[in-house]
């Protein structure tokens, strides 16, 4: 989803759409929109399959966040905001959980947009109130997008720049209409818009960080909180959009607290000690050496996996492209012979992970085997710019056996290295090139966890005779320089979705290569991604989106552009044994804070055991 026009390139798709674009009809007003193909809940359902509509309110789900936060603003670059804030704002539509990218009304009652989506107009539902009891409006919606293209996150400019004009047809209802091209997706991405209320920002300045709390119109507000150390959101009794069907078994704990902590083997220790209730455990080794405790023998912490059909994207040491020494495509292979994800796996990782060799890996969108048809369809345009292995290999990162003998693969670095001008120089055993100098360069981290998994790659490395340091800093610095782009080398991950499209722009578009605060960190500025992003974006159905996923991530993984690393296909969740659950997983794995509830007997039993 994410960002605006490029226009359309090398003939690929021709420019507007034409007489579909003139021709096209409205649709009748709907309480719902899919990206293809049908919606699964029509317009009778009463709640989601993946929910409980019986569920009890109460209670309170405890969590736990890193560093700090000092800000309510998540809209802005400035700040860190405090975790899951966004739990205060209601978004014109919701999405669901187990479809691939379907909407629903939330402040919507009705979405029409015509066949081509050319526009779409929001009608919103007159019960829909903020927390002082003021209606939610047409101004509200418009003030809010025009306030966040022009003083919010650079990302926001990107991901609405599609939009030609805003009209206010009524009290109630909003139009927005689009810029020529085809942008099937650009509907969905407005109901996403997170409405403010123009009453409460106009008085204030909305570009600045603040600790007062906003005002909202979702599920929860602004409870206690002290800056840096813990916030807790308060479930609003008298929540207007409470008995949508939408929301029908959600929202159920009274409370949604999370603690702060710096570290994170002392947010470790503090779950295991029971100062908060929930982990979805993202390191390896900690699951497998941190949690034979007699709380999870004896069941008062349950430990468990739950699979899931989320795409994991593609996480990866990504080069910063914009430094000379990277820009060089045989230089970023040669490097990626460096990391040895087989001895990683075995010995820091207890086997758990599978390599990354896709950015839509456990997906269909991943690209495997060779193009052919609509795939090698989308490709062919572009043969001549392109390396030829896109059409002729199944792209796969370097493997060993896992001995930590790399012997062979730093051989192949060296002479793709040399290939590229770089030689060891005798007398400083250097890798050096004449006009870059010696090879060195920072690995930038905010996470010590991951000190771990630099260190035997920057052994490697050295090995080849690169410099190598590891640094690592606060959120705060971190923020700040990877939005200035004052980075080498980064630990980055793409998040994707079932059905993506416009955040492709800002992942890997030309546009947002010097954009700073943009989320093209490497720094990519090729033609050919502009052109295969613009075909995800206008692929009239499923099949074809497939096609032109598949194109994009062949000719992504063969520019070189990271170094991959490895992903689960389940989720490993910790928990103190005092909730209740649906039966029903979804295909984007467990929904904890909107699905689960607080089991009050439960909870009395786990008490009673700490006596």
């Amino acid at each position: 989803m994410l960002f605006a026009r490029v226009a359309v390139l090398f003939g690929l798709i021709a420019g507007p759409v034409p007489a579909l674009a003139q021709d096209a009809a409205s649709t009748a007003p709907a309480h719902g929109l899919a990206m293809h193909g049908d919606l699964k809940y029509g317009p009778g359902f009463t709640h989601v399959d993946y929910v409980d509509p019986s569920a009890p309110k109460g209670g309170r789900l405890n969590q736990y966040a890193l560093d700090t936060f000092d800000s309510f603003n998540p809209f802005i670059i400035k700040g860190s905001p405090a975790a899951a804030v966004n739990l205060i704002y209601d978004t014109l539509t919701t999405h669901t959980a187990d479809e691939p990218f379907s909407v629903y009304g939330l402040l919507a009652e009705s979405i029409e947009t015509p066949a081509d989506r050319s526009w779409v107009t929001f009608r919103l539902r007159k019960e829909a109130r903020w927390h002082d009891g003021k209606p939610v409006t047409a101004d509200d919606v418009i003030w809010t997008f025009d306030t966040l293209r022009t003083k919010g996150s650079p990302h926001f400019r990107a991901y609405y720049a599609g939009v030609e004009r805003t009209e206010k047809i009524d009290a109630h209802t909003v139009k927005f209409v689009f810029k020529p091209g085809v942008n099937r997706e650009l509907p969905l991405i407005l109901g996403d818009l997170p409405v403010l209320p123009k009453h409460f920002w106009e008085s204030r300045d909305f570009d600045k960080t603040s600790l007062e709390p906003p005002l909202g119109s979702g599920p929860y507000k602004v409870g206690r909180f002290e800056a840096g150390r813990f916030v807790e959101y308060d479930r609003v009794a008298d929540y207007w959009g409470a008995k949508l069907p939408i929301n029908v078994g959600r929202w159920n704990f009274d409370q949604l607290a999370w603690t702060y902590f710096r570290d994170t083997n002392v947010a470790t220790e503090a779950f295991k000690a029971g100062a908060y209730d929930f982990r979805l455990e993202n390191a390896a080794k900690t699951w497998a050496t941190q949690y034979d405790i007699p709380p999870v023998r004896d069941g008062r912490i349950v430990k468990r996996t739950t699979e899931h059909k989320r795409p994991q994207g593609m996480q990866a040491f990504a080069f910063n492209a914009r430094r000379p020494m990277f820009q060089d495509r045989r230089v970023r292979e040669a490097l990626g012979h460096a990391f040895d994800f087989e001895w990683s796996n075995k010995n820091l990782f207890y086997g758990q992970y599978t390599r990354n060799r896709s950015y839509f890996d456990n997906s269909e969108l991943a690209a495997t085997g060779v193009p052919t048809g609509a795939e090698l369809a989308a490709l062919e345009p572009f043969r001549d710019k392109l390396p030829p292995e896109v059409f002729t290999t199944q792209y796969d990162p370097p493997t060993t056996d896992g001995s930590g003998r790399n012997r062979d693969n730093l051989q192949k670095a060296v002479a793709l290295l040399g290939e590229a001008g770089w030689k060891i120089d005798p007398k400083t055993k250097l890798l050096t090139h004449a006009t870059h100098g010696a090879m060195s360069f920072e690995v930038l981290l905010y996470d010590p966890q991951f000190e771990r998994i630099v260190l035997p790659f920057k052994a490697n490395l050295e090995r080849l005779g690169v410099t190598v340091s590891v640094r690592i800093v606060d959120t705060a610095q971190y923020t700040r320089r990877t939005d200035d782009f004052d980075f080498d080398m980064m630990v980055m991950r793409f998040p994707i979705t079932s059905s993506p499209g416009n955040e492709l722009r800002g992942y890997w578009g030309s546009e947002y290569a010097a954009q700073k605060g943009s989320t093209n960190v490497i720094g990519i500025a090729n033609p050919v991604v502009d052109a295969l992003i613009e075909g995800v974006i206008a692929a009239p159905d499923r099949e074809s989106l497939v096609a032109q996923v598949r194109a994009l991530d062949r000719v992504l993984q063969w520019d070189h552009w990271v170094i991959p690393h490895y992903y689960i296909a389940y989720d490993r969740l910790a928990y103190w044994n005092k909730f209740g659950m649906p039966e029903s997983i979804p295909d984007q794995g467990v929904q904890v804070m909107d699905t689960w509830w607080f089991d009050a007997a439960k909870a009395a039993t786990l008490e009673q055991s700490k006596e």
